[in-house]
């Protein structure tokens, strides 16, 4: 809980692609063990995560999340067709089509504009031609959403006031210092981890791409924590291990959701929220 008045706490939602399901399973143990955030950040399938719970940031809105990644399927995020495996061979930009994702944001969201969500939301982007961090406060909700998700080749940019978006992996995955600069004096940083338990390499485009930008987001996770060390009151829920399923994955949710909440639990009862230390899951291991 926040141990102070003036304390504002920010939950920090990571990328992850099929991993959100564990960042979910860390939002039912954080709010059963009674921890509030004042503003949410999210980037790529954590601003989709973000959004929600900023939505209905209590147990009924998590448990509404829970119903909603446990129902999903890749065919419902990534839909593939004929015309768009023709993107090999064209000028499209992307392989994946994002009207599914899009019907989806639409028809579960309770707001339509991110300032009308219960709680602050923003949300991280990066400029396609400069690779400059965006941070989107206001405006349609599945736009920015969108544009924080548009994973190069796999999702086409999405324009917002004229500037093309793309996902907020590439510029910083983890808006550990957007948080700071918002105002959070206390950040609580949700990662989804990566697959570090895979017997054998992706094989897919789309599977390798998201397995590769996940070991990104881990490299850019430490790399922030680490700047921040001792600047600002930062802890990271550690992420699963050993994980033995690939983001590109939907099938696990279940089981993901379980884990998540099961080590998160039982990292908050041993004392999780006074500990600074960066993860041993997030940095390199087999």
């Amino acid at each position: 809980m926040n141990t102070t008045t003036t304390e504002r706490t920010a939950f920090v939602l990571a990328g992850g692609g099929s991993f959100g399901s564990i960042q979910v399973g860390m939002l039912r143990a954080l709010v059963a063990h009674g921890v509030m955030a004042d503003l949410v950040v999210g980037t790529s399938v954590g601003a989709i995560n973000g959004a929600y719970f900023a939505g209905d940031p209590t147990a009924t809105g998590v448990a509404r999340l829970e119903a909603l990644w446990r129902r999903l399927r890749r065919r419902d995020v990534f839909p593939l067709s004929l015309p768009r495996l023709g993107a090999f061979f064209s000028r499209s930009p992307a392989l994946g089509d994002p009207s599914g994702l899009r019907r989806i944001i639409e028809r579960e969201l309770p707001y339509r504009d991110l300032e009308s969500a219960a709680i602050p939301i923003h949300i991280c982007a990066a400029e396609l031609l400069s690779g400059g961090s965006v941070c989107l406060s206001s405006g349609p909700a599945v736009d920015a959403i969108l544009a924080s998700s548009a994973v190069p080749a796999v999702f086409p940019p999405v324009s917002i006031d004229g500037v093309m978006l793309i996902d907020g992996a590439i510029a910083s995955n983890t808006p550990i210092t957007m948080a700071i600069e918002l105002g959070a004096t206390r950040l609580i940083v949700l990662p989804t981890g990566f697959a570090c338990a895979l017997e054998t390499p992706p094989t897919s485009t789309i599977a390798s791409a998201l397995h590769a930008l996940n070991l990104l987001i881990a490299h850019q996770m430490v790399r922030d924590l680490a700047h921040v060390a001792g600047r600002a009151n930062v802890v990271t829920v550690p992420p699963l291990c050993p994980l033995a399923v690939s983001p590109y994955d939907f099938s696990r949710a279940d089981e993901l959701i379980e884990r998540a909440a099961k080590t998160t639990t039982v990292w908050l009862e041993s004392g999780g929220l006074d500990e600074h230390a960066i993860p041993h899951a997030l940095l390199p291991h087999d």
